[in-house]
């Protein structure tokens, strides 16, 4: 966990903080995504969406994040850390989580087009192809979240309809 004994207002704390970083990515025209890795109630990890910056289709916020964690801690398992993101997470964001052995998700917007949180909950425990999982919590600032999508997305529509 985050150390804390009060592990809402944490997850408020470094939420906001993965806001921050989904801001960012919003400036450099890449989709407002922002993650943070957290261990014992630190940020060991951040970052946003670069796929557009790196041209690279894996390059979600949470990858990111991950592979910064890995290099700074020289390890490809994260064991005892919380990953805040600010949308939550597709099958292949969520694959690397449980590779990489985190033990907690917390997410601010759902996402019904490709969010996998759900079908993660379906997969019975013990279920032979899955060594390790993970505690979820979503919709933490949630609304903050879509809100920064909504304007995002908003803004690309408005600008192609000016260009045509």
């Amino acid at each position: 966990m985050t150390g804390s004994k009060r592990p809402e207002v944490d997850d408020l704390r470094f939420m906001q903080a993965a806001l921050e970083k989904a801001q960012d990515a919003a400036e450099r025209e890449e989709v407002p995504v922002g993650a943070v890795l957290v261990s014992a109630g630190r940020i060991i990890a951040d970052g946003g969406n670069r796929q557009m910056r790196d041209c690279d289709p894996s390059a979600h916020a949470e990858i990111v994040v991950l592979r910064r964690a890995g290099k700074t801690l020289g390890a490809p398992r994260l064991p005892g850390t919380t990953l805040y993101v600010t949308l939550e997470p597709c099958l292949m964001c969520l694959g690397a989580m449980i590779h990489a052995r985190i033990d907690r998700l917390v997410f601010g917007a759902h996402d019904p087009k490709v969010g996998s949180t759900e079908w993660f909950k379906t997969i019975p425990v013990g279920f032979q192809g899955l060594n390790h999982s993970l505690a979820i919590k979503g919709g933490c600032l949630a609304e903050e979240s879509s809100t920064l999508l909504r304007r995002f997305f908003r803004a690309r529509r408005s600008e192609s309809t000016r260009h045509r």
